[in-house]
């Protein structure tokens, strides 16, 4: 069966070595005497921590040049993890010995990012101690061409998607931001009223004790001899690591009842790191050591989001071998409370909020399906 082709495309496409069809440089370090803070100085791109979004990052600059690469080359790292790749945005960096750059079009670009997408460099460096891919393999690789026309359609349908895919992230940071100056301005902050009210509230909010406002319940973890993969048994909430963007991931169950949280309570980590939360959206999980489960509307929710990201919890755990909140710690949190009116209004704007950047988030991942999808086929 033949692949489904862009009209009038029929040119059978030809396997080249990477390094006969365009010119590759290998990158060398300056000396690290050399290195620099001046960002007057030459850029310096020694590696994968210097490639970031299809771009290089400017961190580490030098007054030595070794080997250069050109506006628009193809940056590829060649030492651990070997394979990721970058467009040069700038007229001229200095390469360090983990980089290599390449001339080439988008074409070759995504095409090497398929590659590296599908496990291509790891035959080139299975067993080695330090990974890494020579310059010799690296040249010898082969690739694909077709004709320039053909070539030049990929490429553009596969540059376009990405800038999309980047807009829409810069608009997720964007999104990410305004709640975070949200959180800010509409809460308490270290004892500080609100800056941001609605118009008809102007009664002063009331400090208390978090236990004396709601219930707070502490998990207890059931005997592991009652952990189970079978998901006829209760959902089992342990910490941290069971919770991911405001929901309970379902990884492990149990037969044994210990502590509960129903359907709609915040969960909170109360063991490294402290302070994470998520709604419960079953209609009963148990609740081990790791967690405590709290009845809150949505107020109390982003309120404690908003501690959690204001770093207030590191009072509580500064000096601990062991990162954790004790249960009375937790129950006699000072909290802000204000009539109900108010709480559910500022509840629904970052519940909202909350709902669109998650919108934002699936609209990018299907954008990334997409591309993974087009580059394999």
């Amino acid at each position: 069966m033949f692949p489904t082709q862009f009209t009038g495309a029929s040119f059978t496409w030809e396997r080249k070595k990477l390094g006969i069809y365009v010119p590759i440089t290998m990158g060398q370090s300056p000396n690290s005497k050399n290195y620099t803070n001046n960002p007057r100085d030459n850029i310096l791109v020694q590696g994968n921590a210097d490639l970031y979004n299809n771009r290089v990052l400017k961190r580490t600059f030098t007054t030595e040049v070794t080997k250069i690469a050109d506006r628009n080359d193809i940056l590829i790292s060649v030492r651990a993890p070997v394979g990721d790749i970058a467009r040069n945005q700038y007229e001229s960096i200095v390469i360090g010995r983990g980089i290599a750059a390449i001339k080439g079009n988008n074409f070759l670009y995504y095409q090497l990012e398929k590659m590296n997408n599908s496990g291509f460099w790891k035959k080139y460096i299975a067993g080695s101690t330090f990974e890494s891919i020579t310059g010799k393999d690296l040249k010898s690789s082969d690739i694909y061409i077709s004709n320039h026309k053909e070539e030049k359609s990929i490429g553009d349908i596969f540059q376009t998607l990405t800038k999309t895919i980047q807009l829409h992230e810069d608009h997720l940071q964007f999104l990410h931001s305004f709640k975070s100056f949200l959180l800010q301005k509409m809460f308490f902050d270290n004892d500080i009223p609100p800056l941001l009210r609605f118009n008809k509230f102007t009664e002063k909010w009331n400090q208390c004790k978090l236990n004396d406002h709601t219930i707070v319940t502490m998990g207890q973890s059931p005997n592991s001899k009652n952990y189970t993969n079978n998901q006829t048994g209760k959902i089992l909430v342990q910490g941290n690591a069971d919770l991911y963007k405001n929901k309970i991931l379902k990884r492990v169950f149990t037969t044994e009842v210990t502590k509960t949280a129903v359907k709609n309570d915040i969960l909170i980590s109360v063991r490294a790191p402290v302070g994470d939360i998520a709604r419960n959206q079953y209609e009963s999980v148990v609740i081990g050591r790791g967690i405590a489960s709290i009845k809150g509307n949505d107020f109390l929710y982003y309120q404690l989001e908003k501690m959690k990201n204001n770093g207030f919890w590191n009072k509580y755990i500064a000096g601990s071998t062991f990162e954790s909140i004790t249960g009375k710690d937790l129950k006699n949190t000072k909290i802000y409370t204000t009539n109900s009116d108010e709480e559910r209004k500022i509840g629904n704007i970052f519940s909202s909020l909350t709902k669109i950047i998650q919108l934002q988030e699936h609209k990018i991942d299907s954008l990334k399906k997409l591309k993974q999808f087009l580059l394999q086929n």
